[in-house]
């Protein structure tokens, strides 16, 4: 590892703009998250005043298998993204206090793959 030759700044601003980044996509998936269920609702099939609440319709159960796949997805992006900028940013640091091998342990932990616990899930 010696033959590292970074610049702290430029990675402090890369970081920085990465958050800002990632602030925008957590953003999204929020509204994604709380628009969704009651699009899938609206979806139903026909339904009025007779006939009673709608059952759950092909959209709906489309639109949940939908937002059951992409909510893990999205929590994938989210923790792989926080673990490599704080990778980045503890490995710069040691970079900064001289010691490459403890900056060269935090960028190999920022790779790890990100484990995802969903929530409502029981454990297995």
């Amino acid at each position: 590892m010696t033959g590292w030759d970074i610049r702290p700044s430029e990675v402090g601003g890369v970081l920085g703009k990465v958050a800002t980044a990632a602030e925008g996509l957590a953003k999204a998936g929020e509204g994604v998250q709380k628009t969704l269920p009651s699009a899938a609702a609206a979806a139903g099939t026909i339904s009025g005043m007779y006939c009673g609440p709608a059952p759950t319709g092909p959209v709906a159960a489309a639109l949940a298998e939908f937002g059951n796949k992409w909510g893990r997805d999205l929590i994938y992006v989210a923790k792989r993204t926080a673990n490599s900028l704080n990778g980045a940013a503890e490995a710069t640091r040691k970079y900064v206090e001289g010691d490459l091998e403890l900056a060269a342990n935090a960028q190999h932990k920022a790779l790890a793959e990100p484990k995802i616990d969903m929530p409502g899930q029981g454990k297995k």
